[in-house]
């Protein structure tokens, strides 16, 4: 696997010298970040050995490496799912590729259904823990040889996110006026959105929010002892009833992301300003 990480590396050398220190992965409906990059340079997940593509609508398949606030950063503009068919080591790949790069710090962003009642469509949410439920299954991105480079064979997630990290952004959410809550998502497999009864479940077990993604990044984050950061942006409230004509899809998703993309682009900037040079 070394191999392959040092060949993606030379691609991305050739077409950029930059040192990031910061990674940032941008979810579904939330790649339009990546614009506000300077001295961007754009380099296409299709062109990218080994890199894995999104086929998702809303993710762009992009990786931008440049400034942003004054931060030398690498954007992942959308992200690969497990239920594209992808191993999670593939889905994984680009956060050790971000490793060897020279990041420092993992900021990932996800769309999630609210599971806690006091959510509504657009609120944000800053992760303060995870309930993996592929990893606890038997699909974990650590599984087989382990790659001492990156870090030990066993890992502790009792302190998975940053906690300097969630207090600053906190702080930053309340000067900005942006309505933010914290707590626990639940990751799935996907790709089918969740049955009532599975929504009431997941309530009792803790989770406050439930999406496809994120938590299989940040158990290999912390492999590699990355610094993580992460937010979901509230899509849509989790229907825990069978009597309805409601029904969850994709393109709420995206509709959701009109309001959650101002208040999202806006926190993230002001985070990056604010950390140290």
């Amino acid at each position: 696997m070394i191999q392959d990480y040092e060949i993606t590396l030379s691609y991305i050398r050739k077409h950029s010298d930059l040192q990031p220190r910061i990674g940032l992965v941008l979810g579904s409906g939330l790649g339009g970040l990546a614009t506000s990059v300077e001295n961007a340079v754009v380099i296409p997940y299709a062109d990218i050995p080994g890199w894995p593509r999104s086929t998702v609508h809303g993710h762009s398949g992009n990786l931008v490496l440049g400034q942003l606030e004054g931060q030398p950063v690498v954007v992942q503009q959308g992200r690969a799912h497990f239920y594209e068919g992808y191993a999670l080591n593939q889905v994984t790949f680009p956060i050790r590729v971000m490793k060897r790069l020279g990041v420092e710090t993992v900021i990932l962003t996800n769309a999630a259904g609210g599971l806690n009642p006091a959510y509504a469509v657009g609120d944000l949410m800053l992760l303060n823990d995870h309930i993996n439920f592929p990893g606890m299954t038997g699909q974990n991105p650590l599984m087989g040889p382990n790659d001492e480079s990156f870090g030990p064979r066993f890992v502790g997630m009792a302190q998975s996110y940053d906690h300097s990290l969630r207090q600053h952004a906190r702080e930053l959410a309340a000067e900005l006026d942006i309505p933010m809550h914290e707590g626990v998502y639940i990751c799935l497999s996907g790709p089918n959105f969740e049955t009532p009864a599975e929504i009431r479940m997941l309530r009792i077990i803790g989770g406050d929010a439930v999406g496809m993604s994120t938590a299989h990044e940040v158990v290999v984050a912390r492999h590699a002892s990355m610094r993580v950061l992460a937010f979901s942006g509230i899509t849509n409230v989790a229907i825990d009833q069978v009597d309805t004509d409601l029904e969850a899809n994709h393109e709420e998703v995206l509709e959701a992301g009109e309001i959650i993309v101002p208040r999202l682009t806006a926190l993230l900037k002001a985070l990056l300003r604010s950390l140290p040079g």
